[in-house]
């Protein structure tokens, strides 16, 4: 799981903004935020430079 959605809200960014930026329709990243979909480690690591956070910050962690 991500932590796309969480972020954007904290910055206050929209979804379509971040699919013009990584060149995607609006429906995948909507999937990407709604955790039906997962992208790839290189594209997770695009989303987090364009969004000026860690990697680590849209990942949900699954050890307790």
């Amino acid at each position: 799981m991500n932590r796309i959605k969480e972020v954007l809200e904290e910055k206050g960014i929209k979804q379509t903004w971040l699919a013009e930026k990584l060149c995607k329709s609006y429906n995948m990243v909507n999937s990407y935020v709604q955790n039906r979909r997962q992208p790839s480690l290189e594209l997770l690591n695009i989303i987090a430079e364009i969004l000026n956070v860690d990697v680590k910050d849209l990942i949900v962690s699954n050890k307790k």
